[in-house]
């Protein structure tokens, strides 16, 4: 096609924006930003059964902290509008164009009531059991046809498909692919209450908003072939179409709801970033030219090329994604990292603490925000440990050690009135230096001790800073009372 890239993203507003749904915008942003095109936002909202109140604005919402922005839509006519299908159905254009196949013999009024359709020979597509119509209505005379609209026999629009010889179309990832018109059913294009089907709204509106290329799952690649020989009826140019592979998850099945990670929102209120949310999104099915894998949203535009798109099925690996949140969060400047990390603390912790300093010791140590819980929960209260942590060989510590360091320490940190990291560490290093022992033989009991638990995001001295002396005295006192109740 010539001209400006023309891309459109049209989801229907039936509930969350789904990981495949948010792929598919995502590589339709790209496709025309990397050529200085335009992205389009249209809603199919043609099927009134499954709309969802509010679904539109989730999408919105989506997109928006996606980083896309759209050059046309609802809220953006540019002169192709209306940009919502229940309202361009308003206009009576799809029932125009529908007759309009009808006068070229491309399409034909089909009133067989449902217990005729019941009757008739089901195929298995695409693990679907599907009706294969049977053509009969086509056999109505003109005549007959009026008859029946007149006196309002309620109806459908079908596609007329050839039951002979082949049609071929391309797509950019597979390539030329023909099909058997044999296997081409006479699918709906407008239903009985009057609306276009989604697949016969797709392809009139592609064309009225001359849209270049159409990206889409690749669950559309057996419809193609219809939506071909419907731009072909009607004289109009094929779009470019690019159908992606499907996305799954670890045990390779269809990603779904109930994983708990198939939505954009799902994983925002896990605690992921956007930003990482889109990276880790754009890997799936895409890979750039070298081994890079952390891009900003105008990195990955500048660098996409659709053509490098993998037909193979991507997975979705909530590891992989939870790592390079990480490595989001390592990367954000601290200011913006405690803004978002507050909630979670204050969540946890209800004593008064300086929560910057803890900030700090975190940032490094989580994937996502929740983890903060988890890191440091025994600052609010000290967990009931197990003995058996105090035992370390790497350090050479036992629970015989760990005993009698930390009755030979408390009396020096009794003394201690400065509590800051910096004064605990040197009056502690002192005492090391002094006994001739290694640094994680005392250092290892005393952690133990003050946090309960085996990893911490901080050292001995960090913690105790943060407890303060009274508390962390208390805390060394219980270890000590329950390593000499153990022994």
């Amino acid at each position: 096609m010539e001209g400006k890239i023309r891309t459109r993203f049209a989801p229907s507003p039936t509930g969350k924006m789904h990981v495949g749904n948010l792929r598919s915008a995502l590589y339709e942003y790209f496709i025309a930003k990397h050529e200085g095109g335009e992205f389009i936002i249209r809603i199919e909202d043609t099927d009134q059964e499954r709309f969802m109140e509010g679904a539109t604005e989730i999408i919105y919402r989506t997109l928006e902290k996606a980083g896309l922005i759209h050059d046309e839509g609802p809220d953006k006519d540019k002169g192709y509008g209306p940009y919502v299908q229940s309202e361009r159905q308003k206009t009576g254009l799809y029932m125009e164009y529908a007759k309009e196949l009808v006068e070229k013999g491309e399409a034909y009024y089909c009133f067989c009531d449902k217990e005729r359709l019941a009757s008739l020979k089901t195929e298995v597509v695409d693990g679907k059991e599907i009706t294969v119509y049977d053509k009969h209505c086509l056999g109505l005379s003109k005549e007959e046809v009026e008859e029946k609209l007149a006196a309002g026999v309620p109806f459908v629009i079908r596609q007329n498909n050839p039951k002979e010889g082949t049609t071929t179309f391309h797509d950019e990832l597979y390539g030329d692919i023909t099909v058997e018109n044999a296997e081409l059913d006479d699918m709906i294009l407008i239903k009985s209450d009057g609306f276009p089907t989604y697949n016969f709204a797709n392809v009139v509106d592609d064309h009225l908003m001359k849209i270049t290329h159409v990206v889409r799952g690749n669950e559309y690649l057996s419809s193609s072939p219809k939506y071909t020989r419907l731009y072909q009826a009607f004289g109009w140019e094929v779009p470019t179409y690019v159908h992606l592979p499907l996305i799954t998850d670890e045990n390779h099945k269809k990603l779904a709801k109930r994983s708990g990670h198939a939505s954009f929102e799902d994983l925002l209120g896990q605690g992921f970033l956007a930003e990482a949310i889109v990276n880790y999104i754009a890997l799936l099915g895409w890979s750039p030219e070298d081994n890079r894998e952390i891009f900003s949203l105008e990195e990955m535009v500048k660098e996409f090329d659709y053509h490098r798109i993998n037909k193979s099925p991507s997975v979705f690996d909530i590891v992989k994604l939870k790592w390079m949140n990480g490595e989001y969060l390592k990367a954000m400047d601290f200011d913006t990292f405690y803004q978002m990390a507050e909630p979670y603390l204050k969540e946890v912790i209800h004593h008064n603490m300086d929560f910057k300093k803890i900030a700090e010791m975190v940032k490094t140590r989580i994937e996502v925000f929740p983890d903060i819980k988890e890191q440091v929960d025994f600052l609010e209260e000290l967990p009931d440990y197990h003995m058996e942590m105090y035992i370390h060989k790497k350090m050479k510590t036992n629970k015989e050690s760990s005993l009698e360091v930390l009755k030979d320490i408390l009396p020096l940190l009794e003394k201690q009135e400065d509590y800051s990291n910096n004064a605990l560490y040197q009056a502690i290093s002192s005492y090391i230096t002094e006994k001739g022992y290694k640094n994680g033989y005392v250092l290892w009991p005393l952690r133990t001790a003050v946090s309960g638990k085996q990893s911490t995001p901080g050292g001995a001295t960090e913690i105790m800073e943060l407890l303060g002396k009274d508390e962390s005295l208390r805390r060394i006192r219980i270890g000590i009372g329950r390593l000499s109740h153990e022994l």
